[in-house]
């Protein structure tokens, strides 16, 4: 009797559930297909971390199916397959085993998209493509929800998905404790109490890996601590991580949410965004815990629901701005911003204390939370005028849950405002008082935080008022940044000319500042 012909299917590097619908029956005719390849190493310069944590979860994925008895065929990164593409790897699989068709799980970046899709146009036989079974929304279901609106707002978005899913609410249209969000009450610096608490990932020795990508030429930065990896394996890792995370960390969450320090990096984030967003958990089962925790008692209202909004809100809306603005959105660039990046975002080494703490992090542990992303970095690239295209490969490089479609709405658009108000309703800038106020870092830095002018004044300070003036003529109508040009109108002439002098001066010497 001859044996049925099998059908191939595409596991990508972040589509690393193991619950997927695929994988309720086991079927000698079907083989999965992983692969490392060269395409997805090197399309952006990645963090060390990064490369080795997906790999990492990837072959245990693979190691997993096959105890489940699937069939499983995996190309590592020292193979000769690694250097083709993924549609080549795939077209000579379709060869080896003869298959009559292929399917893979839809892809949340673009260019991959396009690439399989026009890969199974030149296909001989069959591909289709299935839903990956993680979001809480299609594709296209944000714009259609604001279809007919002069204005997307993920404020607006996120009421939707709390009605829809019946996500804390006392019934069906009214909000737990009245009213939707409380983000005014999540904005406590940190003072050392109550204390971090501990780290609860489990550590790897991924050496015997790194020295394969190593010996591969696969090219990254950061520090790889190959021998002490925590970010999570798999499945059950993660929900450890989870469950930790609702029991220590949740109840503070909302306070602190936004502050910063150099006594704790993590702090009350639940660090959960990598084992998210390579689908090791789906979002439904996390905001459920979280959901659950505030029903028991056990975390406040206003922790939960900052939490809760991350991932059904923000998650949610920026999927669904990426795949209305695609193709073209890297390319925005509303402000003509061109200069290239500070030698120091490649080691951390500024006088600048609040960058050089934020960047350092995110070079030694390829994390840091919105805070650091938005309000440090992010604002300094913005008030520096730095290229926002690579901007966001910078962070699309850098950070372990960085993926084109969560990474780029993110730094594009609410980050660096370079769709033009978009995504973000202003443009997100501070001088250096907001960093003092949520942070410890402006202690024993270099430069004064109070000064405005004059060598060892902070940047932050001329930069941002240099960044009102200059774009004066695009902003000042913005009804959310009023109190910036009225505070421009008081300052005389020479107070401006001051400013933008030594902003000027600054922006002459990025490497050195």
């Amino acid at each position: 009797m001859t044996s049925p012909k099998p059908t191939l299917r595409l596991i990508l590097g972040d589509q690393l559930n193991a619950q997927h619908r695929w994988f309720t029956e086991v079927d000698d005719a079907t083989i999965y297909v992983l692969m490392e390849v060269r395409q997805e190493t090197d399309y952006v310069l990645h963090h060390a971390q990064k490369i080795l944590a997906i790999f990492a979860a990837m072959r245990e994925l693979a190691r997993q199916l096959r105890q489940r008895g699937h069939t499983v065929h995996y190309i590592a990164i020292d193979e000769v397959a690694s250097t083709r593409s993924i549609p080549e790897n795939i077209e000579a699989l379709i060869l080896r085993y003869d298959a009559c068709a292929f399917e893979y799980q839809a892809p949340d970046e673009w260019r991959l998209d396009q690439q399989l899709y026009q890969a199974g146009r030149r296909s001989r036989i069959p591909w289709r493509m299935v839903d990956s079974d993680h979001f809480y929304t299609a594709r296209h279901e944000a714009a259609d929800i604001f279809a007919g609106r002069k204005q997307w707002l993920m404020e607006f978005f996120y009421r939707q998905m709390r009605s829809a899913h019946q996500v804390l609410m006392e019934d069906a249209k009214k909000p737990m404790g009245g009213q939707w969000n409380f983000d005014h009450d999540n904005r406590k610096p940190w003072r050392g109490t109550p204390a971090e608490p501990p780290d609860p990932r489990t550590v790897h020795d991924h050496s015997r890996l790194w020295e394969s990508i190593v010996a591969a030429g696969v090219k990254s930065f950061g520090a790889p601590r190959a021998d002490r990896l925590a970010w999570a394996l798999n499945r059950d890792e993660a929900l450890q991580q989870l469950d930790a995370f609702i029991e220590r960390a949740l109840p503070h969450f909302g306070d602190f949410q936004d502050a910063m320090s150099v006594k704790a990096w993590r702090l009350f984030h639940s660090l959960l965004s990598f084992a998210l967003n390579v689908k090791m958990l789906n979002p439904r089962e996390v905001v459920a815990r979280a959901q659950a925790a505030y029903h028991a008692g056990h975390a406040p209202l206003a922790a939960v629901e900052g939490f809760i909004r991350q991932i059904l809100g923000w998650r949610e809306y920026v999927r669904g701005v990426y795949w209305a603005q695609m193709p073209g959105y890297a390319e925005k660039n509303f402000f003509g911003h061109a200069r290239p990046l500070p030698s120091w975002f490649w080691d951390g080494k500024t006088k600048m204390h609040c960058l050089s703490r934020a960047i350092t992090q995110s070079l030694e542990q390829a994390h840091a939370h919105h805070i650091q992303r938005l309000m440090v970095i992010g604002n300094f690239s913005l008030l520096a005028g730095l290229d926002p295209a690579k901007v966001h490969g910078w962070y699309l490089g850098i950070y372990i849950d960085a993926f084109e479609w969560v990474e780029l709405p993110n730094t594009v658009g609410m980050s660096q405002f370079a769709d033009g108000g978009l995504l973000a309703t202003k443009p997100y800038v501070c001088s250096a008082a907001y960093i003092d106020r949520m942070s410890d870092y402006c202690k024993g830095c270099h430069y004064d935080k109070k000064a405005r002018i004059g060598e060892r004044a902070c940047p932050f300070n001329a930069l941002y008022w240099d960044f009102f003036h200059r774009n004066a003529d695009t902003l000042e109508r913005n009804p959310r940044i009023g109190m910036a040009y009225r505070q421009l109108e008081k300052m005389d002439e020479a107070t401006i000319a001051a400013f933008r002098q030594q902003a000027a001066t600054m922006l002459a010497r990025l490497d050195s500042l």
